[in-house]
């Protein structure tokens, strides 16, 4: 008889608490987790929820403050709780290893990205320092990093993103761990780097046998790289199970409000809206009675839900799907669909914004020894090159591609902080390519403003909510009287369904989702025409931002306000934009309607970037297409068609040497490529229904 299969980690009943002067707060609570050898485990759930101090609690990083109250952590059947400091110190990096969030967070600016890998080796297992600079070098081929003695002798600011998660990657790996911990390893990349740090990751389990614990918030990246899943609800385990079981038969209603919270195929802003989950996430103590779920749940009810600890209750014995939920087996999952508010389409009105022909170009001086004979040397960076795109009001376009394409320095000319180099943007008829900011008329500062991507930095920490919003009313809203102003920022404060308790809050008393909140109330002080969205939701959970997404359409529904909305997440676009302009080093590689963008034909990196989209829906297939290589740099760009040189349709010497036409396949929808327009329209589509689905849906 075989024996039993030991795990490499097990969490059991386990509790993490943190003393504070209001007393000892529990965080997590009766833990379960249990990851086998060579499986992969995803840890899903909102902000606060518990997840990195799980992950904290294995590496017993929990700092001063915090302890492990009760239960066992385990790895490799030895209970961490008995190892001596010495003992952990070796564990860390060499058995057990982690990549964080923030790859920059983990490398040290000063030193070269070559020395930082070589003290691994050379700290946990005491090789000669050559054959350490010999596995850093083959470990960094390993990752897909392209000429690795390069990236030895390069420091970490020299690298990009994408390359910096790589190298992070690859020194937890050299030694080969037993497991591997990644904490949204790829919130901060780009959909195209993402899709091959996630190919990297499969890859990794395949090839090393490593167990990962994948924490993240984006289902979609949890689909494609786990076996199991464990979704957490305030300190404790919600739903566990397999990663297909959980996603097609999901039996706890906070893993039901997650997915319809998020924009899967066939979402949309007008007849099939996002349904954000109620309330927030309760403060540990403040957790109600009952179900810790109960007042943010649709099936609550006091009598079966509201008292006791809720146990955990198997699903299925067969699959380990089990769910924290006494009702899980009286609800009707098939009927029991979110309630949605379907609206007709907003009617577009006249043009707003016109982009005509934009340029904006830098110029970069460098001075050589022989340049102080000959003089200054000059090289341009073309940063934005021949736009030409509208905007009319009540539309939403979105402006989507890669870092480093231009979608930024567009909204920077746009708001008057750069300068247009040539070409116009009309603002109702009005060129403002070329006037920056402190030269615009007031009105024309009213009608354009920003939503910012981070929430945490674009409010003072040392004002209250209410005066940072009445300063705006102040300064554009045309209002004077305190009174008035004061009753002007409860408006706006009930426009985007904060309390009017928060006028007198400071930003450090606020959640991510409220700051952000704010941050728009503020953007609509003044009653603006057009606001500039720069990727408003990236840094927040699902359910906030399905919240935030509603909440900006509905502004938009009432004030007919035109949007400009920068993002790189597809999924997102797909559900909010009318149409959607896809940018490439600097230039427009494609625009149209959404459904005309995200339907063949497509560019070649229309098709890469849908791609690259995870999508957590096991009844949708995709086509697979990596991005090799990184964009090129905007200061030397490769000649003829700018994709040209990571473009997996590639034609040969033509597109080496010539700028591809612009072709129109309906009006207003254009692909600038070389590849004839019968051969493009004959394309597969990236995204469809598997099969099975289809019969189904039959």
């Amino acid at each position: 008889m075989a024996e039993p299969v030991q795990p490499i980690l097990e969490c059991e009943d386990l509790s993490i608490s943190y003393l504070t002067r209001q007393g000892e707060i529990p965080a997590v609570v009766d833990f379960n987790l249990r990851v086998m050898p060579g499986e992969a485990v995803g840890l899903v759930g909102e902000s606060g929820c518990g997840k990195s101090t799980v992950a904290l609690a294995i590496m017993r990083y929990l700092g001063r403050n915090g302890r492990i109250a009760k239960g066992a952590i385990r790895f490799m059947g030895r209970d961490m709780a008995g190892m001596s400091e010495e003992e952990l110190r070796q564990l860390r990096g060499s058995k057990i290893a982690m990549v964080y969030q923030e790859p920059m967070a983990s490398l040290n600016p000063s030193l070269t990205i070559g020395r930082q890998l070589v003290e691994v080796p050379l700290y946990h297992e005491k090789v000669s320092q050559a054959e350490a600079r010999q596995r850093a070098v083959r470990m960094l081929a390993a990752v897909k990093l392209p000429d690795p003695q390069r990236i030895m002798a390069a420091y970490p600011h020299q690298i990009s993103g994408g390359q910096q998660q790589r190298v992070v990657i690859a020194m937890a790996l050299l030694s080969n761990p037993s497991l591997l911990i990644l904490d949204e390893p790829t919130t901060a990349l780009d959909v195209t780097v993402e899709a091959g740090i996630v190919e990297l990751i499969k890859e990794i389990s395949a090839r090393f046998g490593t167990s990962m614990l994948y924490i993240s918030h984006n289902l979609g990246l949890i689909q494609e790289t786990c076996d199991r899943i464990t979704v957490m609800y305030s300190g404790e385990a919600a739903e566990v199970g397999s990663v297909r079981e959980v996603f097609e038969r999901m039996r706890h209603p906070y893993t039901r409000g997650l997915f319809s919270s998020i924009p899967l195929p066939g979402a949309d802003k007008n007849t099939r809206p996002l349904v954000p989950i109620p309330g927030q996430l309760p403060l540990p103590h403040e957790r109600p009675k009952g179900c810790w779920f109960g007042p943010r749940c649709a099936f609550f009810v006091e009598a079966k839900c509201g008292h006791g600890r809720v146990a955990m209750e198997t699903v299925d014995p067969l699959t380990g799907h089990a769910a924290r939920c006494r009702r899980w087996d009286e609800i009707d999952w098939e009927a029991a669909k979110p309630p949605v508010r379907a609206a007709e389409p907003a009617p577009l009105g006249p043009v707003v914004v016109e982009v005509d022909r934009l340029k904006k170009y830098y110029e970069l001086g460098s001075v050589s020894l022989l340049g102080l004979v000959r003089g200054r040397t000059v090289r341009t960076v073309k940063a934005n090159e021949q736009l030409d795109f509208a905007a009319r009001e009540a539309e939403t376009v979105a402006i989507v591609g890669e870092s480093g394409c231009g979608k930024s320095t567009f909204a920077k000319v746009v708001m008057g902080l750069e300068t247009a180099t040539d070409g116009e943007i009309r603002l109702n008829g009005t060129d403002i390519a070329k006037l920056p900011v402190q030269d615009r008329p007031p009105e024309t500062i009213r009608t354009l403003q920003m939503v910012f991507q981070n929430p945490f930095d674009t409010l003072n920490p040392s004002h209250t909510v209410g005066g940072q919003i009445a300063r705006v009313v102040r300064r554009f809203g045309g209002e004077s009287d305190p009174a008035r102003i004061r009753e002007r920022v409860f408006e706006l404060l009930d426009l985007v369904k904060l309390p009017r308790a928060f006028y007198w809050r400071r930003p450090r008393q606020l959640s991510g989702g409220q700051k952000q909140r704010v941050g728009i109330a503020r953007a609509f002080a003044g009653a603006p025409k057009v606001v500039v969205a720069d990727e408003p939701v990236s840094a927040l959970d699902v359910s906030v931002q399905a919240a935030v997404t509603q909440l900006l359409t509905e502004i938009q529904r009432e004030k007919r306000t035109t949007l400009l909305f920068i993002s790189h997440d597809l999924s997102l676009v797909r559900y909010l934009a009318d149409r959607v302009v896809v940018m490439y080093l600097g230039q427009i590689m494609e625009q149209g309607t959404t459904d005309e963008v995200f339907n063949p034909p497509y560019h070649p990196y229309t098709e890469a970037l849908l791609s690259a989209v995870p999508i957590a829906d096991t009844r949708i297939r995709k086509k697979h297409i990596v991005l090799e290589g990184e964009i090129p740099s905007a200061l030397r760009p490769p000649p003829g068609c700018p994709f040209q040189t990571r473009c997996h349709r590639k034609l040969g010497k033509i597109c080496e040497t010539e700028p591809p036409p612009r072709r129109e396949f309906a009006p207003g929808h254009t692909i600038l490529c070389h590849i004839a327009p019968e051969k493009l329209a004959a394309m597969d589509p990236v995204i469809v229904a598997a099969p099975e689905a289809r019969h189904a849906a039959e």
